[in-house]
């Protein structure tokens, strides 16, 4: 499934990441992707908002690489901006956060093809105007298909 969603502001973008937050069950993984100040940080602040974690306690782990935090669903929290290869990524210990029962959030998620599972929720931020976000929004299996409904539609 794919859907094109556009947000008018900074507020709107935090609080389409909160519904989606709200969401989340264990084992979901949604990859976050666009450039540089799109919003991906500000959308990752929102999921962990409706995923029961205070906004205060998320930051960017570009440097930590992943954070865990717990709230109504434990959220790994990733950031692969300063990754380049699967080699990488397995230093961190992020494949075995895949198999926990929490749920994964990835930004960067395009910096290392095998970051994402096969079926994942892939979300690209693209920035129209200094406010203005369009979010594509793509689902590659049951579980993802399952996540878009009760995020859009539930």
């Amino acid at each position: 499934m794919e859907r094109t969603l556009e947000t008018a502001s900074p507020d709107e973008t935090f609080a389409l990441g909160k519904r989606l937050g709200a969401a989340l069950v264990p084992r979901d993984f949604v990859g976050l992707a666009g450039q540089l100040g799109a919003g991906k940080t500000l959308f990752a602040r929102g999921v962990a908002d409706g995923a029961g974690v205070p906004p205060d306690d998320v930051s960017s782990p570009t440097y930590s690489i992943v954070q865990s935090y717990r709230g109504r669903v434990t959220l790994h929290h990733a950031d692969l901006y300063r990754l380049t290869s699967e080699d990488d990524l397995y230093a961190t210990g992020y494949f075995d956060l895949l198999e926990t029962e929490g749920a994964c959030l990835v930004e960067w998620i395009d910096h290392v093809a095998s970051a994402a599972p096969a079926d994942a929720l892939r979300i690209t931020l693209e920035v129209l105007k200094p406010e203005r976000r369009r979010i594509v929004v793509k689902s590659t299996g049951p579980a993802s298909d399952a996540l878009l409904l009760r995020w859009l539609d539930g």
